[in-house]
């Protein structure tokens, strides 16, 4: 879809001078989730890969962990009185068998571009089961060098194609322990990039993500350890700082969480040991 930019008329002032121009926006605009029919979440996000972003929602909220769980995702026709179709609205299908989750008002979500997720019945009710524990997942420990980490940061933004337009945009992305560039979504709201690269792992059948290192491009919330972990990703790194309750789950999770990273700089406040330090180094 032709929505992820808008174009508007601005006044523009440099040094004194006034002039008229078009600028370039980033789209923002409702997604309502529905889940087997019924209402579950709305978020303000950019359009584009809004069934990853509904999926990647759901892996975060412990209601899928595989593709098979998923029986499709629709938009929904007939969203406005006159029948139109917004593509503002899909509807999640479970697969027979799958659980559907209790909606009830303590588990009514309303997120926003800014905070992700609000208003929930407690900290508890946030706090969702994971079903790859960090210290058991399968296949080989990851481990990551510092000089990896610092490279990060500059591979995601080079790969921020609509951010160079409108500079107004998060981005989240998958890295291999060795540097490499798996996905990259971007999106109004940080969590919503985050859950567009889960979605899509989903969706392609490639979850847990154990092996994968998840970069964003801004702040590392509470809200984004936990997608992380609910993701079984091992490594969340940040260029911004994180949040104090980010810091906890990590610690208790088993979350390796970078933050501050930028240039050669960097803040580890928890799980340093996947992280490939020199002795010496390390020691002060």
């Amino acid at each position: 879809m032709g929505r992820v930019t808008e174009r508007r008329r601005v006044i523009r002032i440099r040094d004194g001078a006034v002039s008229s121009r078009p600028d370039t926006l980033v789209a923002e605009e409702p997604l309502e989730i529905r889940l087997n029919g019924k209402p579950l979440a709305i978020t303000m996000r950019t359009p584009g890969d809004d069934f990853a972003l509904a999926a990647g929602f759901l892996v975060s909220e412990g209601v899928l962990a595989s593709a098979e769980e998923l029986a499709n995702i629709v938009y929904c026709a007939g969203a406005t009185a006159d029948g139109g179709n917004t593509y503002n609205v899909v509807d999640v299908r479970l697969a027979d068998g799958v659980a559907v989750p209790d909606l009830t008002l303590e588990r009514n979500f309303y997120t926003t571009s800014s905070c992700g997720l609000c208003g929930k019945a407690s900290l508890d009710a946030v706090r969702t089961t994971t079903r790859w524990p960090l210290d058991t997942a399968p296949g080989p420990a990851l481990r990551i060098s510092p000089e990896t980490l610092a490279a990060l940061p500059d591979r995601l933004r080079s790969a921020q194609r609509v951010f160079d337009r409108t500079g107004g945009l998060h981005a989240a992305a998958l890295f291999s322990a060795d540097g490499e560039l798996l996905d990259v979504r971007e999106d109004v709201g940080r969590h919503n990039a985050v859950d567009k690269v889960v979605g899509r792992a989903l969706q392609g059948g490639r979850l847990p993500l154990s092996s994968a290192v998840l970069m964003v491009s801004g702040r590392a919330s509470f809200e984004l350890a936990q997608k992380a972990v609910m993701a079984g990703i091992p490594v969340l790194a940040a260029v911004s700082a994180p949040s104090s309750l980010a810091v906890d789950l990590a610690a208790e999770s088993g979350l390796t969480l970078v933050g501050f990273l930028r240039g050669r700089s960097m803040n580890v406040y928890a799980g340093a040991h996947r992280l490939a330090l020199d002795a010496a180094g390390s020691a002060g």
